[in-house]
């Protein structure tokens, strides 16, 4: 066989050492989801964007199966200058289909863009209860229109919430304020859709006032309510930080009895870095700060959402460094195609998107590209869908081994699919599919149920 082959390992065998992942989310059918993705604008600094087909399938073969759909507050409320926008309300609407025929989840996050002024510091004074419910009015526009629309899965409902000027610390804007409205917002919501999830974040610090480098205040108190998945987001630039600042992230989870699902995270790219390989603001620097983060991410189990699928028109001045911006494409559209390569290739790491029974844990080696996935099966939750990006992570070929002793190989050179080397008794290659188009793994059946198994996803013909 030669060596261009792309090997497809999974090795059977005990994993006491392992205990499952606590962030994973479950889907209706029980199946263990870590959720990926991307924040999906309805505009930018130049005007309205607009997606296609197209568009989400290269979502797919980037690893997607979740979107975050920004909400424009100016177009679904009643703040001064904003209004609720039919035309809106269908383009939210093709959206969360375009997602649902591609095998993609939505998530709603409201931002407080479109209206005439958003004063924060009068939002929490809420005169008269105006602010809050002029505010949950807008959020019940989306709640009933998309109540029982499965691909929706829950709602992130204030993002970023600041402080600014008022006088108050941190800790008293968040117990008094914060998770008060957190409570009114999701009883409401759950009264129209109680199956829904709600994310939520924590207050975002003001300029100069961080915390080990993390801009985001910790919550320290409960939130008391059930359904919630506790979203925040990290924009880590020292690497040195990363694994304290998701510690951290992880003790709040836990107090709050809420999983986390980063909502948004990598650091902006600048217009230098286009340009430039070395130094502090090089490709070869941010290559090592996303892999750092994302090695954080698949130690610890969390799904995590990355800004933004788009095209770059526009870049914002606000760090010194100069201008920059968050899309990872650098064409000057709106969509984008030119992918930002040296972020893209680590957004579109394999990991498992959907297994039947319990992930115990999974992580992608950069250096050696290989993916590493710990499992008990439970063939009762339907088919596995592990995501390998064969395209690029593999253009030498790719493939899979079961405890030495089943073994399959894809390689890119034959039309063919996968292909037998070694199999067993209990093993049916059949139940094995690869998915060129989506670049996923099919899992139909694993060989036996309630096993411990190891999935190794490794790079070119192994020697046995």
């Amino acid at each position: 066989m030669k060596k261009s082959l792309f090997i497809i390992t999974l090795l059977i065998f005990s994993i006491t050492s392992y205990s499952q992942i606590k962030h994973g989310l479950r889907d209706k059918q029980g199946r263990h989801i870590v959720p990926r993705g991307f924040v999906i604008n309805t505009n930018d600094h130049k005007g309205e964007v607009f997606f296609n087909n197209d568009d989400y399938a290269r979502q797919v073969r980037m690893g997607a199966n979740y979107q975050v759909i920004r909400l424009e507050l100016g177009k679904l409320s009643e703040f001064p200058g904003g209004k609720v926008v039919p035309k809106y309300l269908q383009k939210l609407d093709s959206l969360v289909a375009l997602g649902k025929n591609h095998d993609i989840k939505t998530i709603f996050k409201m931002t407080v863009y479109g209206v005439d002024k958003f004063v924060w510091e009068e939002f929490w004074e809420n005169k008269n209860d105006y602010q809050y419910k002029t505010y949950i009015n807008a959020w019940k526009v989306i709640w009933k229109r998309f109540a029982n629309e499965p691909f929706v899965l829950g709602y992130d409902i204030v993002n970023e919430p600041r402080k600014l000027k008022m006088n108050i610390s941190y800790k008293d804007l968040t117990d008094k304020y914060l998770i008060p409205l957190y409570q009114r917002i999701i009883d409401a919501s759950q009264k129209i859709n109680p199956n829904k999830k709600i994310l939520f974040q924590s207050i975002f610090m003001n300029k100069g006032e961080k915390i080990d480098n993390n801009q985001y205040a910790e919550i320290s108190s409960p939130l008391n309510r059930e359904n919630i998945i506790f979203a925040p987001h990290i924009y880590q630039n020292n690497i040195d930080f990363i694994k304290k600042n998701m510690d951290r992230f992880d003790k709040e989870s836990a107090m709050l009895k809420a999983p986390i699902l980063i909502g948004e995270w990598g650091f902006p790219t600048f217009a230098r870095t286009d340009t430039t390989l070395v130094g502090n603001w090089g490709q070869f620097k941010y290559k090592e700060m996303y892999i750092r983060t994302a090695e954080v991410f698949d130690k610890m189990g969390v799904g995590s959402i990355k800004a933004w699928f788009l095209g770059n028109r526009t870049m914002q001045n606000f760090l010194k460094p100069g201008p920059s911006t968050w899309s990872i494409f650098s064409d000057k559209t709106d969509a984008g195609t030119v992918e930002r390569k040296y972020i893209t290739d680590v957004i579109s790491r394999p990991f498992p998107q959907a297994i039947a029974g319990n992930i115990q844990s999974f992580l992608y080696n950069f250096a050696k590209r290989e993916l590493t996935l710990n499992i008990i099966s439970d063939n009762s939750k339907g088919a596995s869908k592990i995501f390998i990006g064969a395209n690029r992570h593999y253009p030498d070929g790719f493939s899979i081994i079961i405890n030495n002793d089943f073994i399959m190989y894809y390689n890119p050179l034959k039309n063919v699919g996968l292909e037998v080397y070694k199999t067993t008794k209990d093993s049916n290659p059949a139940d094995f599919i690869w998915d060129v188009k989506t670049q996923k793994l099919i899992v139909l059946k694993w060989g036996k149920d309630n096993a411990e198994y190891q999935v190794k996803i490794v790079p070119g013909l192994r020697n046995f």
